[in-house]
């Protein structure tokens, strides 16, 4: 008997030693510096945030019909939505890619899954809400992208959102990312990584949960998802969408695993993206030219029929 209750103590100090390692590198900034490709007509930006640190990002010039934010996932960088600027150029738009908080050149002292992240996305809305004056803003949100985005409880407003990959809650992250490589006990090992959110990032897990934001959504809405996403299943993102208030779109994307899903599907997601972003700010634009109905985000959720949105 006391074997059995050495070994069980040893296997919990074990378990509580690998989990802390792993926990140091979930939560560990990618720093490095990232060069634009020798192709793209773009200006560099650094805009200022807290603690003397910047966003490093690239603002590419439009047409004035609106500008886009682009914001990458998790251990990646701005080159990761280069794919997307080509079309939304074409239509345009002025777009603005940047290195969220903790990535690529914009450092930070620890990724935190979008809560402080979500500085970077109000530093980038800020800058477009000064070099696209008066023009519709538009945000495209990948994982993380979009986490940071929905978390961003003071960021300006935008006419429109596309959040793809989005995980709901960090407890539904954790444990589907476990899911793959450790099977049942998936649960057990969550709890060892979240207990580690107020020692290691002073945050706690109530904090990290975009789903509970989709409600105090005030601009038009496309939620995109692979069918097969392991790393937030198709329940959950239909969860996600059922919170947010009309107008919505709802895009399952068949076949598609946690990818980039302008990669996967370029012509779809052209497409859609396309139409999405073209009848949302037609929408704005109509509100702001009624004499009898100044625009607000308010009055644009509540006025503004659905997108329609290729099947």
């Amino acid at each position: 008997m006391r074997r059995l209750s050495m070994l069980f103590v040893a296997l919990l100090i074990g378990g509580a030693v690998l989990s802390w390692i792993a926990g140091s590198q979930l939560v560990a900034p990618t720093q490095y510096v990232v060069a634009p490709p020798a192709n793209l007509d773009a200006r560099s930006v650094k805009l200022p945030l807290e603690h003397g640190r910047s966003v490093a990002g690239w603002f590419v010039p439009g047409k004035g019909k609106g500008a886009i934010l682009l914001l990458h996932g998790i251990r990646a960088d701005r080159r990761q939505m280069l794919g997307r600027v080509g079309f939304l150029a074409a239509a345009g738009y002025s777009v603005l890619l940047i290195d969220l908080p903790g990535h690529g050149a914009s450092a930070a002292p620890a990724i935190t899954f979008g809560l402080h992240e979500a500085q970077g996305v109000q530093a980038a809305l800020t800058y477009l809400h000064k070099h696209a004056p008066q023009q519709p803003l538009g945000v495209i949100g990948v994982s993380l992208g979009a986490a940071s985005f929905m978390l961003c409880k003071t960021c300006p407003q935008v006419d429109a959102v596309v959040l793809e990959s989005m995980y709901p809650t960090i407890e539904e992250a954790v444990e589907d990312r476990l899911r793959q490589r450790a099977g049942v006990l998936a649960m057990p090992l969550s709890k060892l990584l979240l207990w580690q959110l107020p020692l290691r990032l002073h945050i706690e897990a109530r904090q990290l949960r975009p789903i509970d934001a989709m409600a105090g959504l005030t601009m038009p809405v496309l939620v995109a998802s692979g069918d097969q996403d392991q790393h937030t299943t198709i329940i959950e993102t239909r969860r996600i969408f059922a919170q947010a208030p009309q107008p919505k779109v709802l895009w399952e994307v068949a076949g598609a695993a946690h990818v980039d899903l302008h990669r996967y599907a370029p012509a779809a997601y052209e497409a859609r993206v396309t139409d999405f972003f073209a009848n949302s700010f037609a929408a704005r634009t109509a509100l702001v030219s009624a004499p009898s109905a100044p625009y607000t985000r308010s009055a644009t959720a509540a006025a503004a029929p659905a997108p329609p949105v290729p099947r």
